[in-house]
């Protein structure tokens, strides 16, 4: 369909105010809820993340495609929910105790969200235990640790730790953040390493396509 194509092309183009206007469009015209999401925002943020991931385009622009796809699904997810429609896979998101910083988990929450996953996002300075305590709540099928100071890695361990140690130690979990790293990953026994937004959408849909 022509205007699922435009919806794409405008979530890559990052054009707000043209991606919801398109989707209420696809709405109008009794197009599926689902296929807007799958046949026009996916396909639109996984040329953005590809596009990222190959330095084509940067920070800012991902962001800003990133808001064009976030206020299209504003128009799409109740439509969704109050059908029954759930996401196939659900995800956790926060950054570790004592970090505040949220704009690199903020964009990933959003990429997964354009990925078709359903999104928790427990915001900053969220300890182990919440961690634990929303998976067990949502049923979670992978949980992402974000974490940019030095200081706050050690708040990462102790969160797989807990984890491991649960009654869920079959979630998956990803970890990213600027001091990171695949060593480190691999030290404290998580599943994943993503080094940014794009690349944490396909390593989230690797791990949980292989536990599924």
């Amino acid at each position: 369909m022509p205007l699922l194509n435009e919806l794409s092309t405008a979530i890559i183009d990052g054009k707000k105010n043209d991606a919801v206007r398109i989707t209420q469009a696809l709405l109008d015209a009794k197009t599926d809820p689902s296929a807007i999401v799958e046949q026009g925002m996916i396909p639109g943020m996984a040329v953005v993340g590809e596009r990222f991931k190959n330095n084509e385009i940067f920070v800012p622009e991902m962001l800003i495609a990133a808001r064009a796809m976030k206020e299209s699904l504003k128009l799409v997810e109740p439509i969704l929910i109050s059908s029954g429609i759930k996401p196939k896979y659900t995800s956790i998101i926060g950054t570790v105790q004592g970090d505040l910083h949220d704009i690199g988990k903020n964009l990933i929450a959003t990429m997964w969200k354009g990925a078709g996953f359903n999104v928790v996002d427990l915001g900053t300075n969220v300890s182990p235990e919440k961690y634990l305590a929303a998976a067990r709540e949502h049923n979670a099928n992978i949980i992402g640790l974000s974490a940019l100071l030095t200081t706050t890695m050690p708040a990462m361990r102790t969160t797989v730790d807990l984890l491991r140690k649960s009654d869920m130690p079959h979630v998956k979990i990803l970890i990213g953040g600027a001091p990171i790293t695949q060593a480190f990953a691999d030290e404290i026994g998580a599943d994943g390493y993503a080094a940014d937004a794009g690349t944490a959408v396909d390593v989230a849909k690797r791990l949980v396509s292989a536990a599924a």
